[in-house]
């Protein structure tokens, strides 16, 4: 029961489907049947018509005029070059007023189909914007304008106006129409063009110059550069991956801000910013092709005119220049301009196969800030601050690695006496090792009291588990180059042979138990010492130990 029911509102639907969509019979002239062969389609009068053309098909759109004796047409091409063609249809016989059209059958196709001549009044075939004004016809029943893009699948935007001139409906384009380059930067052009025509002596509300910057060229017109922006957006949605956009300053689709009463984004620099004919394009790339077209917006009647577009090239960016460091050199970096951020670039390459090697680097500047930035192939590996500690960068895997050094920020601290640097810094190839030397775990000396004499005093520090030399200095209390010798980045490039009291080798296994002593002699009595013991490695800068003042008994 249920299923004959519902079979029987399937044909009820069927039924009233079929009698809705049929067309009644009205002569044998327009049986039900017949389809028309070519689209219908109504070019409205005054208002922007934009057209799809099917690569290698001709599109059809129909108009007729009031009684008036002249008329203008502007076609404009998107994208690529078109073919266009205007003329005047006249039918023999007019057609049946009491003749009922409906979806299938339409007066353009009676038109078509009936006997009558066809007047030519104009043809074009380009690329670039064309306007027809002249008479209309007085015998014309219908006008025909047929578009066809024959390179590829395109777009067209034609406007009709019945009348003499286009009355204002375009904005004018001065005589010279031409963009000029006042100014080119490395990331900033600045342009400027003609005043239009329209702002003389007219409500400027509703006019502005809107500016367009791309990559790829200039654009003839603006439903060029849409059509151009559109195929863009469809491809890469197509792809389905982050591509980089052909509008480098424009973070949204800039049409979409021409179109509506939507503000323009702030980050649109120089786009459709008011009656200004000076503009400066600015967040550009240095040492890249830009091609800056200006476009002059009229937002009552929704149309556009176009300036003839220029190019620039921006300025190359400064190179800084980069000094070498060879094998094993030991470099003290001098920050220039005190007042200022300051930068410096070094490049090293490590021999052998294995291309590993160690970047050590030490402040000597007090309140400094410093910061070390290592990258390799444009790629950066490592960025980091550098302070009074050491600091150890393992390189790996590279044959050339661009070091950055740059002071950032401004400070009042003075260099220690007699320095002439701020960062001491030092590359040198880590051949057969796998990681950065290890570091004691404390840099603190220790003296013990009860093996102190007049002459002799004893000393500890903590080593590590690698087989490594360790020097011990020594000098009197109170010379002038005391508070110079304090500084951590000094080694024992800074003393003199004179000061050197011992030299040893030291390995402990054991981190813990990694403790060494030496005993050091040949001192005078009741006189203060300051001992700095330092860490001499194959790998990297000297490690300075903490300083140790100890004076030897007066009496023993």
């Amino acid at each position: 029961m249920a299923l004959t029911s519902l079979s029987g509102c399937l044909v009820t639907v069927l039924v009233l489907f079929w009698s809705a969509s049929w067309p009644p019979v009205h002569s044998a002239s327009a049986p039900e049947n017949e389809v028309p062969l070519r689209p219908t389609t109504w070019l409205p009068e005054g208002k922007i018509a934009t057209v799809t053309l099917p690569k290698g098909r001709t599109r059809r759109l129909y108009f007729t005029l009031r009684k008036t004796p002249t008329m203008s047409l502007i076609v404009s091409p998107c994208d690529s070059a078109i073919e266009w063609t205007l003329v005047a249809r006249t039918l023999k016989n007019k057609p049946l007023k009491s003749l009922e059209w409906s979806s299938k059958k339409s007066m353009p196709e009676v038109w078509w189909r009936g006997p009558g001549t066809e007047e030519r009044i104009h043809s074009f075939s380009g690329n670039i914007v064309d306007t027809y004004s002249g008479p209309a016809s007085p015998l014309a029943s219908v006008y025909i304008l047929r578009l066809r893009s024959k390179q590829q699948s395109s777009r067209a935007t034609v406007y009709l106006h019945q009348g003499p001139g286009i009355s204002g409906a375009f904005p004018q384009v001065p005589a010279d129409p031409r963009v000029h380059t006042l100014g080119v930067g490395m990331t900033s052009v600045t342009l400027s063009w003609a005043p239009s025509a329209s702002l003389t002596g007219l409500p400027q509300k509703s006019y502005e110059y809107c500016v367009l910057v791309n990559s790829e060229r200039n654009f003839p017109s603006l439903c060029a550069a849409r059509e151009s922006a559109r195929k863009e957006e469809v491809k890469k949605r197509m792809e389905k991956k982050t591509r980089v956009m052909a509008w480098p300053i424009l973070k949204e689709w800039w049409w979409e801000q021409w179109e509506g009463d939507s503000e323009t984004d702030a980050d649109l620099q120089c786009v459709c910013r008011g009656t200004e004919s000076v503009c400066t394009v600015s967040e550009l790339l240095p040492d890249t092709q830009y091609y800056f077209d200006v476009f002059m917006m009229d937002r009552v009647n929704g149309t556009s005119a176009a300036y003839k577009g220029t190019a620039a090239r921006t300025h190359e960016e400064a190179r800084p220049s980069i000094t070498t460091l060879t094998e094993g050199e030991l470099r003290w970096v001098t920050f220039q301009d005190r007042g200022s951020t300051s930068e410096q670039f070094f490049s090293f390459r490590p021999h052998g196969v294995q291309q590993n090697g160690l970047l050590t680097l030490q402040s000597c500047g007090g309140g400094d800030k410093v910061k070390v930035t290592v990258s390799s192939k444009g790629v950066v590996l490592t960025s980091q601050a550098v302070g009074k500690d050491l600091v150890q960068i393992w390189l790996q895997g590279s044959p050339v690695y661009v070091i950055h050094l740059q002071r950032q920020g401004t400070t009042t601290a003075n260099l220690p006496a007699g320095l002439t640097a701020s960062v001491k810094m030092q590359t040198s190839s880590a051949y057969h090792r796998r990681g950065v030397p290890s570091l004691p775990s404390t840099l603190q000396v220790k003296s013990f009291n009860r093996l102190r004499g007049c002459n002799s005093i004893t000393l500890a520090w903590m080593g590590t588990e690698e087989r490594s030399l360790y020097c011990v200095y020594r000098r009197k209390l109170g010379r002038p180059e005391g508070d110079t010798l304090t500084a951590p980045c000094l080694g024992p490039e800074s003393r003199s042979d004179t000061e050197r009291v011992l030299c040893k080798y030291f390995q402990e296994l054991n981190p813990r138990r990694a403790v060494t002593t030496a005993v050091i002699g040949s001192l005078e009595p009741g006189t203060t010492y300051v001992f700095d013991v330092y860490l001499m490695r194959r790998w990297g800068i000297p490690i300075k130990y903490a300083s140790k003042t100890v004076k030897t008994r007066k009496e023993c």
